[in-house]
């Protein structure tokens, strides 16, 4: 039988999915996700995701602005998106991705243009009252100074410390594991240690697939097990905590 779960994090515009999107979104169904929440990251990302929600009631359109834009695109590029973005927001169950990315900075220059790029979907989704998907890499602790007003706040793909992520859930925040955690001795200490109450699933697809090849929204049910033994505890249990995480996180 397999466990209803909700992937929190995917990338069904993504062009990896142009040959078969629809045969994706079925196997992931036949697998028991009964939820996708599409993470647009530019112009025409955000608009796939919400052409993909209006199409399939079970995929929600989170609308965002990635980082290498924020630290490359020009000031009419970026103020597209966001403009994009607030137009679209009653159609979006939530604000993101975006954050910051300081492996792929290579001067302060570029960190600050990044920075107030973030800022601006910060306060966006502040001023929306939307839940924030952040993208957090070598930069978790500066994210979490920058979102604190934010009601609700989910790090996606959370690879930092151990110690950085309990300051995020001791802010209330949600840690979104990626389906690395079927293969990264980190990932599953992280896993070991994220409250229940915290966790949401992710596959973070077209990458990080925990099989050979492109990643998928159906195999989120391989972290399933390996959460589960982590935790020392069911597997419909994780499950079922996740996806609850993931409606109360969304409002879906």
């Amino acid at each position: 039988m397999p466990y209803p779960i909700i992937d929190s994090h995917c990338h069904l515009d993504f062009p990896k999915f142009n040959p078969d999107r629809e045969e994706t979104i079925l196997r992931a169904r036949k697998a028991g996700v009964i939820g996708m929440i599409n993470s647009g990251i530019s112009l025409k990302g955000n608009r796939m995701s919400l052409e993909l929600a209006e199409k399939n009631e079970d995929i929600h359109a989170a609308l965002g602005l990635s980082p290498d834009i924020g630290r490359e695109g020009s000031d009419k590029d970026i103020d597209a998106i966001i403009a994009q973005i607030e137009a679209n927001a009653g159609n979006a169950v939530g604000i993101g991705e975006a954050g910051l990315d300081f492996q792929d900075c290579k001067t302060n220059e570029e960190r600050e243009r990044q920075t107030v790029s973030f800022k601006k979907v910060v306060e966006l989704a502040k001023d929306l009252d939307k839940p924030l998907v952040v993208h957090a890499r070598l930069a978790e602790a500066e994210v979490l100074k920058l979102v604190r007003g934010v009601d609700t706040v989910i790090y996606h793909c959370y690879s930092g410390p151990i110690e950085t992520m309990q300051e995020i859930v001791d802010a209330g925040y949600y840690i979104s594991l990626a389906t690395l955690v079927c293969f990264s001795g980190h990932h599953q200490a992280l896993a070991a240690e994220v409250p229940l109450e915290n966790l949401l699933l992710e596959t973070d697809s077209p990458f990080l697939s925990p099989r050979k090849g492109r990643n998928e929204p159906a195999f989120i049910v391989d972290s399933i097990p390996m959460v589960a033994q982590l935790k020392e505890i069911e597997p419909a249990e994780i499950a079922k905590f996740a996806t609850e995480n993931a409606r109360r996180a969304f409002n879906i």
